[in-house]
């Protein structure tokens, strides 16, 4: 009965080399026990760590969420140890706190999910004075993650190699925000949080260094590029490979293997070696497993 009624948030944010920034965020999470982190990956290529927290889904005022309390410590801190100018990667991102998600489990319903995000929109913009826009659940015309990040040109590199690097040229947004300031502090950025079904992160690696013929590559696998439906793609440079980087928008229709084969058969047709992908987070019955372990403990 207790995983039917659980919350998930995803924290993605610009930084993993200060180790230091990330104590303190982690430490501000601590303070509400009751939406632990459950999982946490960090790429210091792409210089992000995503968070992974947990708590019991809320039916009262969403006020009252710790979850939405956990997530608001960890965004105030993040912004308090972290200047999003000296932020470099090969990652695309579009502040200190890049992306907030919020995910229904098992059997919770995405209108519980989406009241939370959408009252933690409001407090990061009114409390911390940060442009915020919301997408999916919690955007009243449903806009897709993507759309948004399209208008806020997140997926142009502004720096050499395929890098980005500092903030945001200009405090001036070319998209009015759904809530806060209508400009940007450079050291802060935006932030962008929805609501959806669950989400998969697949990344899978292709060992050449033409960003081209990879960039083909994973327009083609993407359902925009009329490859795999429900499937969102780009190329990012990583160390010495180009990742295919994939959200799995429906993963129980659509799902890694599916999407290895197709990169794979996409790159023997373009002449370059494809290696083992890789989540990027848990699987649901991981995370509700691992959330009901560290509370019952």
């Amino acid at each position: 009965m207790l995983k039917s009624t659980l919350s998930c948030c995803k924290v993605y944010i610009s930084e993993t080399r200060n180790k230091s920034a990330l104590e303190s965020i982690e430490r501000a999470a601590k303070l509400f026990p009751q939406a632990p982190i459950v999982n946490k990956f960090e790429d210091e290529t792409y210089n992000r760590v995503g968070y992974t927290l947990v708590s019991k889904s809320s039916d009262s005022d969403s006020n009252s969420s710790s979850l939405k309390h956990a997530v608001f410590s960890m965004v105030k801190a993040a912004f308090e140890a972290i200047d999003f100018e000296l932020h470099s990667g090969s990652h695309p991102r579009l502040g200190v706190v890049d992306h907030i998600c919020f995910h229904p489990l098992a059997s919770s319903s995405l209108q519980q999910v989406a009241i939370t995000a959408k009252a933690l929109a409001k407090d990061v913009a009114s409390i911390l004075q940060v442009p915020t826009y919301t997408y999916g659940a919690a955007h009243k015309e449903l806009r897709s993650l993507d759309a948004i990040r399209r208008e806020l040109g997140y997926f142009k590199p502004n720096a050499t190699g395929h890098q980005w690097s500092g903030g945001l040229q200009s405090g001036a947004l070319p998209v009015e925000p759904d809530e806060g300031p209508t400009h940007a502090v450079k050291a802060k950025g935006v932030v962008v949080i929805g609501a959806t079904r669950w989400v998969d992160n697949y990344n899978v690696p292709v060992f050449s260094t033409d960003i081209g013929t990879v960039r083909r590559i994973a327009k083609r696998v993407s359902g925009r590029g009329g490859g795999l439906a429900s499937v969102q793609s780009m190329a990012l440079v990583h160390d010495d490979v180009i990742e295919v980087a994939c959200n799995l928008l429906e993963p129980s229709e659509v799902g890694g293997d599916q999407v290895q084969g197709a990169v794979e058969q996409l790159g023997k047709e373009a002449g370059v070696t494809v290696g083992k992908g890789y989540f990027t987070d848990l699987s649901q019955d991981d995370i509700i497993q691992r959330y009901l372990k560290l509370t019952c403990s």
